[in-house]
């Protein structure tokens, strides 16, 4: 059985660089595209940037939504509603969604659009900053609302030269910045589902003990899935394998993860649970939802 390595503590000194850079380069922006993973909004989004942008108009972007349960998406997007948070879900990897969140984004800066047509600006695109923790999706957002056809321009009037924008179809201009993560990662719980999800780094953590432990938080939530998935008998059947590790070495075994002599390969089939479970081959998954956001409270 695996043993638990301790609290994941994945912060690298340019994760550092980037929170400064956010802070730094939004006075050249109107508005904050947050990407989170639509599987798991509550651990995905990094508490250090609520106080950076603050003061700018948010959007709060669930992304990846073709990967995660329907049902549960339509109930965070229901809660974000009753708490006036601007949310939108979107599949950015086939561009569904993006309509939506440029409609709301050019809402949101209504204001700042008719003073610049005020002006004389006819047509001024909104700016805005796209940020998130790794792995949420930015680059592919940013890929689908340019429709992968990216033209970068600089030296624009009264920005600095010293980044570079996106410009998408006339209506936005975006800004990518680093993925960033923040000292301490939360519960156990909120380290296990990064690191499932993909924004921790599989490389810095013990992967077997990873997947043992989605492996368990699965059953718990989409037991039928995970069964099916990997041969196992249903708990409440006779054939049900009571000892935790056991169960996993028998998910391992009906997948084939043998060594010579009938020893399990306890890595290979972890390293096989991750990419199941982000493939989609286990089923369409949420690990969160707005009940267990309560809890949490």
């Amino acid at each position: 059985m695996p043993e638990n390595k301790g609290n994941i503590n994945w912060f690298p000194g340019h994760m550092r660089k980037a929170l400064n850079e956010i802070s730094d380069k939004l006075k050249y922006v109107d508005v904050v595209f947050e990407t989170v993973d639509a599987r798991i909004p509550i651990s995905s989004r990094n508490p250090e940037l609520d106080p950076l942008v603050a003061k700018k108009p948010r959007i709060l972007v669930l992304n990846k939504a073709d990967l995660a349960d329907e049902n549960v998406t339509s109930s965070w997007l229901s809660y974000y509603k009753e708490k006036n948070i601007p949310a939108v879900a979107i599949d950015a990897s086939h561009k569904k969604g993006l309509d939506k969140l440029r409609n709301l984004a050019v809402e949101l800066c209504s204001d700042v659009l008719s003073k610049a047509e005020a002006k004389g600006r006819m047509g001024r695109p909104v700016r805005a900053m796209v940020v998130g923790v790794p792995n949420s999706g930015k680059s592919t957002l940013i890929n689908g609302l340019c429709n992968r056809k990216i033209a970068v321009t600089g030296d624009m009037p009264g920005v600095t030269r010293d980044f570079k924008w996106a410009r998408s179809d006339g209506q936005l201009e975006l800004m990518d910045m680093p993925g960033v993560l923040w000292p301490r990662l939360g519960t156990p719980r909120n380290q296990l589902v990064l690191t499932l999800t993909g924004a921790v780094k599989v490389e810095v953590v013990d992967v077997v003990d990873v997947a043992y432990s989605g492996m368990l938080l699965l059953e718990e939530l989409y037991p039928d899935a995970l069964y099916t998935r990997y041969k196992l008998a249903p708990k409440g059947s006779d054939e049900y394998i009571e000892e935790d590790y056991e169960r996993f070495e028998q998910a391992a075994r009906n997948m084939g993860c043998i060594l010579s002599g009938g020893r399990i390969n306890d890595e290979r089939f972890a390293k096989l649970f991750l990419d199941d479970f982000r493939n989609i081959r286990i089923g369409r998954i949420s690990l969160e939802t707005p009940e267990y956001g309560k809890k949490e409270k």
